[in-house]
């Protein structure tokens, strides 16, 4: 801890993670099951980059928002993780100010990044149902491309800002963050300025992006499933159900921790503080471990290369053997 009074301020040049406050004697059990997710992750989201990028008939827009959704999952997962087991397994808490700094920008770039990806798999979604003469036309490769680019853009505009917000932060309290990764208010809150402005830019920040692609994927879903049930067959109207299931699941598994999340800080007093680190902890683990699994699984073509590859590996197997 820094010592300060109230009229001495600092540059913070170190900080330090100090894990999930209440847990210190159980964190080394703890770090097990996130451990093993990650590995699970690692290898979900890679396999999932794998074969779409080499699987010619994959390269279609499903697919390749897909693919932008596993990098964006990885790019989560390892700006967060290996800090996190290191906080764990090694006490090394100690990251310096850019450090910080900069894993707290990628964290909420990645963040952003799959609430707009999400947003343009709905939007993909319904032009396939509601317009399927024009899906083609309107979604080809240079359009996905673009999608792809404004993805990257909005989210690097939206979170520059934070970087300049915090260096103008007088910090004269300590420099202990009780988390295993730099989150902005987690950040913010040390300082002994008056942080009004980085609460109500985070406030409009989460209105702006996170709440508005969430009621835009709402309303693109709400006319999706009045196409559905216009449609005459009942095989027809399943097979459209379930091409949009595995998404809906994707985006129930992003959105209701990330609401929880965001009302379970501003409400904290209520929740003990433990548990609200520990749920913060989870968001970056378990949605970018069960997305690939999601999409394995749900479907068709990437199970059945999944599949295949698996018969070619254990034929090999008992023939060596």
């Amino acid at each position: 801890m820094m010592p300060a009074d109230n009229h001495t301020f600092f540059a913070p040049v170190t900080y330090i993670l100090t894990g999930i406050p209440g847990t210190e004697e159980s964190q080394v059990w703890i770090s097990i099951p996130f451990l093993l997710m990650y590995v699970v992750t690692l290898f979900g989201n890679s396999l999932l980059l794998f074969i779409i990028l080499t699987e010619q008939s994959l390269h279609e827009p499903m697919y390749l928002f897909v693919s932008m959704l596993a990098a964006a999952d990885l790019l989560l997962s390892t700006t967060t993780v290996p800090k996190m087991l290191a906080v764990f397994w090694f006490r090394a808490g100690e990251i310096s100010f850019a450090a910080c700094l900069t894993q707290m920008f990628f964290i909420h770039v990645s963040f952003i990044a799959e609430s707009a990806i999400l947003l343009a798999m709905a939007f993909d979604r319904y032009v396939a149902i509601c317009d399927p003469l024009r899906y083609t036309i309107i979604l080809t490769k240079p359009v996905i491309g673009k999608m792809g680019l404004a993805v990257v853009t909005r989210s690097f505009c939206f979170i520059f800002p934070l970087i300049f917000l915090v260096k103008q932060l007088k910090f004269c309290r300590t420099n202990l963050l009780p988390n295993t990764y730099c989150d902005y208010m987690a950040i913010a809150r040390l300082a002994c300025d008056d942080i009004t402005v980085n609460v109500w830019y985070g406030v409009a920040m989460a209105i702006l992006v996170i709440g508005l692609d969430a009621v835009l994927i709402a309303l693109s879903y709400g006319l999706i499933l009045r196409a559905v049930f216009l449609l005459p067959s009942k095989d027809a109207r399943l097979k459209a159900l379930r091409t949009c299931g595995s998404h809906l699941c994707v985006i129930l598994m992003f959105y209701i921790p990330s609401f929880f999340s965001y009302f379970a800080y501003r409400f904290g007093h209520i929740i003990p503080g433990y548990i609200l680190n520990l749920l913060a902890n989870l968001y970056v683990l378990i949605p970018p471990m069960l997305n690939p699994i999601v999409y394995g699984v749900t479907t068709k073509e990437i199970l059945k290369w999944v599949i295949n590859v698996f018969h070619q590996w254990c034929r090999r197997s008992s023939l060596v053997s």
